[in-house]
């Protein structure tokens, strides 16, 4: 199996990563899925999409949790009938599943020169410490990007907007930690996002500072 990689982000959280390396027909035969599930693959058109959907229901059995256990509400948030928060990303061959006693977001990407093109949709407050002559740019920017794409699906509420709402305070590349903040209306919510990267990939995990 190619659990890539697992790691106890803390007492509360674990993160785990699937590098999706089999043919379809393995992960078929390695996950019992239900009828709901099921159904949902072979909509799908992408081979891709499909394992990487699959590898993540491998994740869960990593876990010790099955495809049943998992359900999703009426805006696509997954929840496990156990009451411990989850969150999924999936970016190319790599797959990433966290569970936690708090409420968490992840979300993975691959690191291309593309996001320096679509910044301006998604930098608000990040203008006044990010720098395009920087050589780190690209990484920075997805490393923003995953934080607030993690934000996104921890909160989970429609209309929030990455720009607006979401902010990511000032990090170097040396650190893999910083402090985002979700400000909407009235409420301002504080959180720690913990950095990772691999073979070309940022990942970012949200949660509660506490």
């Amino acid at each position: 199996m190619p659990l890539y990689k697992s790691i106890h982000l803390n007492s509360q959280t674990i993160v785990k990563v699937w590098k999706i390396s089999e043919p379809l027909e393995s992960l078929l035969y390695s996950t019992d899925l239900n009828f709901e599930s099921l159904e949902r693959v072979n909509g799908m058109n992408s081979e891709l999409h499909r394992r990487a959907f699959l590898s993540v229901r491998m994740l869960l059995i990593e876990f010790g949790y099955s495809d049943s256990d998992l359900f999703y509400d009426s805006f696509g948030k997954p929840y496990l009938k156990d009451g411990k928060y989850v969150s999924i990303s999936h970016s190319y061959h790599f797959s990433a599943l966290v569970i936690s006693s708090v409420e968490v977001g992840i979300d993975i990407e691959k690191q291309r020169s593309k996001i320096i093109k679509i910044a301006s949709k998604f930098i608000g407050y990040e203008t006044y410490y990010l720098d395009e002559k920087d050589p780190f740019q690209i990484q920075k920017l997805t490393w923003v990007w995953c934080t607030k794409e993690a934000l996104y699906k921890l909160y989970g509420i429609p209309g929030t907007n990455f720009k607006k709402h979401f902010i990511v305070l000032p990090f170097s590349t040396d650190s893999n930690k910083t402090i985002a903040w979700i400000v909407r209306k009235h409420n301002k919510l504080k959180f720690i996002a913990t950095f990772m990267e691999f073979e070309g990939f940022g990942c970012v995990i949200t949660e509660p500072e506490i």
